[in-house]
């Protein structure tokens, strides 16, 4: 499956002034291994764009963390409703493997925006694809079977299941571990 950045690459290659105003709000940073990038009960004022390694949005329920979504190569992890109206995230970030990811600040994403309207286009595809992975993240939650929800996400991101521990797939898929160790018997 490919990632928003590779579906559109050519937007930004037919735009060179959009890649390279990209790449000058971008900063590089590495991260360990269970390091959080974003702490819940603050504000997400960054975006990430991964190069190399596996991120987790989770949050804590009855002592319980539940994980809601993950993101690898080529992919973006934030918690978007923090990030997008500037509220107290109840969203934890947290690196599963070493992380290197591109770095992009809030304020710099919307000064950029701002300054070209031509880069709205690149803002608004990029948040109908947020849109659209929710809309099918709340229907295979709603409308598909523990089993239909495993075959998806094999189907999506077979990676994660060499590369994230059953735990998290499990709770992902909101099933319990006993039970995606009875699927994968199957």
């Amino acid at each position: 499956m490919k990632s928003f950045f590779e579906k559109n690459a050519s937007l930004l290659l037919e735009t060179p002034e959009l890649a390279e105003a990209f790449q000058s709000i971008m900063s590089f940073e590495s991260f360990p291994k269970h390091a959080i990038l974003h702490e819940a009960g603050k504000i997400c004022n960054h975006m990430f764009i991964i190069n190399s390694g596996i991120a987790r949005v989770f949050y804590y329920k009855e002592d319980k963390d539940i994980t809601v979504h993950f993101s690898a190569e080529q992919e973006s992890i934030t918690t978007i409703d923090s990030f997008i109206q500037r509220k107290k995230s109840k969203y934890n970030i947290e690196a599963l493997e070493d992380l290197e990811v591109l770095k992009i600040s809030h304020s710099d994403l919307e000064n950029l925006f701002d300054k070209n309207p031509k880069f709205d286009r690149f803002g608004r595809l990029f948040l109908q694809q947020i849109y659209m992975d929710l809309v099918e993240r709340i229907d295979d939650l709603q409308l598909h079977s523990a089993q239909e929800r495993y075959d998806i996400l094999l189907q999506k991101k077979p990676y994660l299941f060499q590369r994230v521990a059953s735990k998290h797939i499990a709770s992902f898929l909101s099933i319990t571990p006993e039970t995606l160790s009875r699927i994968r018997g199957k």
